[in-house]
This record gives C-alpha cells, structure tokens and sequence, in this order.
C-alpha cells in the first residue's frame, strides 16, 4: 500500500510521532512518500516531494505555471478527473488554474491514501485524493479544532464530505470535530501521542532539583490559548503567600506577544521568579525539565499536550488546568492533579499542596505516571494503532 503523508515541512528529529508513523508503516510493508512546502530542509527515511512555490512576481509565477501545466500533461486523465470534481463543486475558471497549481505535487502520485497530518492542510484540497482514486485521511491537532474554526466559520465542511477516515490525538478533539459538523458516520480512529524512551536515553539528564527554591516548568508557545496571563497571575499568588519559587517557561511567540508578557511579568515584580526562556531545542527542553520539580500547564484547552506526556515519562509531578483533553493526558489525584480552568488563585494554592506532599506521596504519583505513560503511550503501540488504521 502507497501512503502519501502531507505536511507543512519534513518533520525534525525530535518530532517522533510524525517520524515513529513513518518508521512503523514501513517496516510494515508500506510504501510511504511524504509531501511538503517547498522547503531546503530534507527527509530521510523516504520519498519527499515538495509543493511548488508561490512567487510574489507576477512573471516568475506566471513561468512556474506554465512549467508546472507542461509537466502535468502526462497525467491528463488524472487532470481532468480534478477539474470535473472542482467544477462540480462551483470553482471557477480563474479558482481552478490556482487550485491545480497548488495541488499539482499531489495530482502525480500513484497513492491509495492521502493523510493530511492537519485538518487546516487539506482546504482547497479535499478533491484532490479522490482524482488520483486515493483516499482522504486527516489527523486532528488542537490548533485545527480549537482555534483556526473561530475566526474560519464552517471552514471544514468541504472536507467533511470528502474525508474518507480522521485520526485525532484526543477523544475531546473527535468530539469537537463532531460539533464542527463532522459526521458521526465517517470512520474515525484516536491514536494518542507517545514518548520515545530511546531518544530520552540518549539525553544526559540531570537529577538535581535540590536548591532552596522550588522549581516549576511550563512547556508552552506566548499565546493567549496557552493561558499564560493565568500562568503570571499564578506567580503573583504564589508570592503574596511569600513562597519561594523559580517558573521557567519555555516557548516562543511572535514579537507582540513575547513583549506582552515579558511586560506583565516586570509590571508585576515577578523579573527574579518567572524567567521566559524563548525556544529551546527538543534536548535542551528535556534538560530543563529533567531539573524541575513540577511542571504546570496553566492552557485554557489543549488537544492532547506532548510535553505533559514527556514530563511524566520524566518522572516529574504534573498539574494543569482541567482544560480539554488534558483529562485524558493526567489521571486526577493518581498521576497527577487537574485544578478548575481558569481559576488561577486555586492552582496556585495548588501548587503549595504539591509541594507539602511528602516523599511518599510524591513517589507514588510519580511511578503510576511513568507506569501509564509506558504502557499506554509508547511508540510500539503507537505504530501498531498506524499500521490497522489504513486496513
């Protein structure tokens, strides 16, 4: 079976689920072919093909799509099944000479699937897979069910009259694709993130949390959806109650953003406790976490949330908002602790139980969550979900 993969760029390294699925689906007999952006960035471990590009000059563009349309005619049959299917679908003339340029890459495959690895990728190219006679498959992730749909009203309808089989990381996301206007007919299937034990191996960690304060972590981009005024608005509480503590918050956003918050946090005189540390790599990151001794997720929704999962692989204690699919990420009380969306004065006195717990406590919590985590999100069971997905 040939299975195309659509992406926005090659997945890096560290990204294991996207590189875990290809791996499986090959050793299991699957020709895998990944598409892109057009991108200097390669892929090694199969056949990558990448979008055209879109130029800003209208001469330069206008000479990519006649070299693009000669190099199409080979597959006239396949063409024009596309153009029979857009029209259908009320394009017009000058919508279709730009749809079949965007959608050329995908137009030459010889494929019996094409997954979108996100739901916003296959706008405008929902009738794609089936010119080619593949199907359509799309994977749900938290920023294509919970954010894109708020300012893109029914942006997914079209999509859900072509989509063959959906893959979401949550049962929360499958859910809110359903109120979305997905049809509880289309075949669908969960697969939830795992962690790469190997990869964490392979990373010098360190064990030292000793030190007189005490050490949160937050993994999260600056974005308003990530809760991060809630997250300073924690920090302040905590320091009324005069508790000694260091917040690094690992992530990135765009200029407005990052000067927002690095504002918010001088306003509120928390320079020395809650330290924005930008984007480290994914070793790095493990490093950073490997040395907390809570890692907090103050997210107003969350899709399923990776860095969680790779907290507790760590063995360190995880508290966050009771927001999205985190319910299904943290066991509440048993592997870690869920507190009221929104509420930062309660996550916040939160905080100051955890660190209370005593050893006992805190060990028990801490080997059920590598228990789950290595039983119910490894990259096996990950690959073995991928290879019955396509059957």
């Amino acid at each position: 079976m040939t299975i195309a993969i659509v992406l926005p760029q090659p997945p890096a390294y560290s990204e294991t689920f996207f590189r875990s699925k290809i791996e499986g689906l090959i050793v299991n007999g699957h020709q895998l072919i990944l598409v892109t952006a057009a991108t200097n960035k390669t892929f090694d471990l199969c056949e990558h093909i990448q979008h055209p590009k879109v130029y800003k000059n209208p001469i330069r563009q206008l000479l990519s799509m006649l070299l693009v349309f000669v190099g199409l005619l080979p597959y006239w049959a396949k063409v024009n099944r596309y153009i029979n299917l857009e029209r259908k679908e009320g394009a017009s003339f000058k919508r279709l000479i730009e749809k079949i340029y965007i959608n050329v890459s995908l137009l030459k495959l010889n494929a019996d699937w094409i997954h979108f690895g996100f739901a916003t990728m296959a706008i405008d190219r929902e009738t794609a897979p089936k010119a080619i006679g593949a199907k359509l498959a799309v994977s749900f992730r938290g920023y294509d069910i919970e954010v894109f749909p708020l300012k893109n009203l029914d942006c997914y309808q079209r999509l859900w009259t072509h989509v063959d089989k959906v893959h979401s990381i949550s049962d929360y996301l499958l859910e809110k694709a359903f109120d979305l206007g997905l049809s509880k007919s289309v075949d669908s299937e969960v697969i939830y993130p795992a962690v790469d034990f190997d990869f964490i191996k392979k990373i010098q960690l360190s064990s030292d949390t000793l030190g007189t304060k005490f050490k949160l972590l937050t993994i999260a981009r600056l974005h308003w959806i990530k809760g991060i005024d809630d997250l300073i608005e924690t920090a302040q509480h905590l320091k009324s109650k005069q508790i000694n503590f260091e917040w690094k918050v690992i992530g990135e956003g765009d200029q407005k953003h990052t000067e927002r918050y690095a504002y918010h946090i001088y306003k509120a005189g928390l320079q020395k406790q809650v330290l924005l540390l930008g984007k480290l790599s994914h070793a790095e990151t493990l490093k950073e976490l490997s040395t907390t001794e809570l890692y907090v997720q103050t997210s107003l929704s969350e899709g399923f949330c990776n860095a969680i999962l790779e907290a507790q692989a760590l063995g360190k204690l995880c508290l966050a908002y009771d927001a999205g699919a985190l319910s299904e990420n943290i066991q509440n009380n048993t592997t870690g602790f869920l507190s009221p969306k929104g509420q930062p004065h309660l996550i916040a006195q939160k905080i100051i139980e955890v660190e209370q717990l005593s050893r006992h406590e805190k060990e028990q919590l801490i080997q059920n969550s590598i228990s789950r985590v290595k039983e119910n999100f490894n990259i096996n069971k990950q690959k073995r979900e991928f290879n019955l997905f396509y059957k």
